[in-house]
């Protein structure tokens, strides 16, 4: 037996029609007339409609629900009732109530605020009816995540947030000084020590907060956000694929069949979302070059005053932008994979194509509905003289690397492996309008706080 009080949660009262419950939480929502009040109460798990009938209860609690406004927490008592018309689904016949702390002046109310106000109020913003479905939906998400990777044979190992070096260049990464060892950095991926781990676990995955000092105010970026990154020895790129479509189908629907409700909510068009399951469309860079060539979609740059400079047709070469990848993927109605990219248009890590110099086996999952890239991979370069050669080409301090090109000495095998944005993935299977929205305490550019 738990050592830990039992206490009843709104998202189990179907267990408990016809019987008495205590219940605590606070006042999302308060109505009254005459001899009746009704408190829509929120316990994290869901909300509860409880009417205080004034015959029902003492003179003393019937005055103190008439005092209960938005936010107050409470303790309440009563038998449940299944009523459809109730918000919830049930309701709360109360015959006890305690409050616990009276709330004044709670800045939230039910009228229009605008973005600036609620993000500064973020720590209230998140008790509102949306954003806690879109924190419902992101720890499922989480959740399944883990279970797909826990439940095919993957180890959890941990890469530092403090590196000496960067994987792609140290111009978007925050800096700090380290004791006597000069600079270090927050880093941006943790697919470096992942690559260490898998050659010795074989197929591992790290999972936490990464950082990035791009100075980009998209509704798709974050300075700080959460990846997921697997890394597997003996993967080629065809593996890599394969394994990143079985994940995006796992978590898709997993979320359609445990946040239905929190989908509701939303009012998220859940039939697109039905729609993603294996096989993804996919197209290789130079296929998406033609098809971009072909509709006349442009490579959109800065002149030097800062003007929009459409070129057409779109160069081969070039990596795709938001405009590029947004014209793709009208065409399709679930994931496409672009795949085998230009060498400059890619890190230094990734293997060149056996078969074709100018391009590395990489990867990049674009979602549809405007999600942009969910996850972006590779097949690493297993050969410790192209890597060699790789990184001094690149500018990159060798003695950082040296460790890492010690992979390629000691038991080099072919691997690969991939990075899923945690915040993009919620943004997509959410429908938010946001990234901000995605995460409970968004850092961006122009904020830090609350």
């Amino acid at each position: 037996m738990s050592r830990y009080k039992s206490y009843q949660y709104i998202e189990n009262l179907s267990d408990v029609v016809g019987k008495e419950v205590t219940l605590r939480g606070w006042v999302f929502n308060k109505t009254g007339k005459g001899k009746l009040q009704f408190v829509i109460l929120r316990d994290g798990t869901g909300i509860a409609q409880c009417v205080i009938f004034k015959g029902n209860v003492s003179e003393e609690i019937f005055e103190q629900a008439k005092a209960l406004t938005q936010e107050s927490s409470l303790i309440i008592t009563g038998t449940v009732k299944k009523e459809d018309r109730a918000p919830g689904g049930f309701e709360i016949d109360v015959t006890d109530l305690e409050i616990l702390q009276l709330s004044k002046d709670y800045p939230i109310t039910p009228k229009e605020h605008g973005d600036s106000f609620l993000i500064e109020h973020r720590h209230l913003w998140l008790r509102s009816s949306r954003q806690h479905a879109i924190m419902r939906v992101r720890a499922a998400i989480i959740k399944a995540i883990r279970d797909f990777f826990d439940g095919n044979g993957f180890k959890l190992m941990d890469s530092p947030l403090l590196t000496p070096n960067a994987c792609e260049g140290t111009s978007t990464l925050f800096e700090t000084d380290y004791f006597d060892f000069g600079k270090a950095y927050l880093s941006q991926s943790g697919q470096l020590y992942a690559e260490a781990s898998a050659l010795s676990l074989g197929k591992v995955y790290t999972f936490g907060p990464t950082f990035r000092a791009e100075r980009s105010k998209t509704r798709k970026h974050l300075t700080e956000f959460w990846m997921v990154e697997p890394e597997m020895a003996f993967f080629d790129i065809n593996d890599d694929m394969d394994l990143a479509e079985d994940l995006i189908e796992y978590i898709v629907q997993y979320c359609l069949k445990t946040c239905t409700r929190e989908l509701a909510t939303l009012e998220r068009d859940t039939t697109k979302l039905e729609k993603v399951k294996r096989p993804f469309h996919r197209m290789s860079y130079s296929e998406a070059v033609d098809w971009l060539i072909k509709n006349k979609v442009p490579l959109i740059q800065k002149d030097s005053e800062g003007k929009d400079v459409h070129i057409h047709p779109f160069p081969w070469g070039e990596d795709f932008g938001t405009v590029q990848e947004e014209a793709i993927m009208e065409q399709f109605d679930k994931p496409c994979i672009i795949h085998r990219y230009p060498v400059g248009a890619k890190a230094f890590y990734m293997k060149q194509d056996p078969e074709n110099s100018k391009v590395v086996l990489a990867m990049d999952m674009l979602g549809p509905e405007k999600a942009g890239e969910l996850i972006g991979g590779s097949q690493r370069e297993d050969n410790y003289d192209l890597l060699l050669e790789k990184i001094k080409q690149h500018d990159l301090p060798l003695d950082e690397f040296k460790w890492y090109l010690d992979l390629r000495k000691y038991g080099s095998v072919p691997h690969s492996g991939f990075g899923l944005g945690l915040e993009r993935t919620v943004k997509w299977i959410t429908g938010a309008a946001h990234i901000r929205e995605t995460i409970p305490f968004p850092r961006t550019i122009y904020r830090i706080t609350p």
